[in-house]
């Protein structure tokens, strides 16, 4: 990500990197907010939109994303669990109440309301 931020700087401005640069090149790289970038925020909504937020499988992940497995397990998901997105089960991935968060879902079995 650095690396192409450095792209940024020499092509847009004048080499360094700075708040302005760094902005302009997430916002063409689709990085939001939180740090997730396209493929981040389609691996979260696969897990919650077709897996009913898990558990799922990595390889069944990668199908439906159109990704390599092996391309998500080691750039995507450290990521992702690192900042608490997804979490490692024995039986798959599962999302985490931030993944529905920043989704803009509500998790299973939370009704909106106070008294549930």
């Amino acid at each position: 990500m650095l690396r192409r931020i450095r792209d940024f700087a020499q092509i847009k401005g004048n080499g360094n990197i700075d708040k302005e640069i760094a902005r302009f090149g997430l916002d063409a790289l689709n990085v939001d907010e939180s740090g997730l970038d396209e493929m981040d925020n389609r691996i979260l909504t696969t897990i919650i939109e077709k897996f009913k937020g898990g558990p799922v499988g990595i390889s069944t992940i990668a199908t439906a994303v159109g990704e390599e497995a092996g391309t998500i397990e080691e750039v995507h998901e450290p990521f992702l669990i690192m900042e608490g997105y997804i979490q490692r089960t024995p039986r798959g991935r599962e999302a985490t109440a931030k993944a529905y968060k920043h989704a803009g879902k509500i998790p299973p079995g939370v009704t909106g309301t106070l008294f549930g």
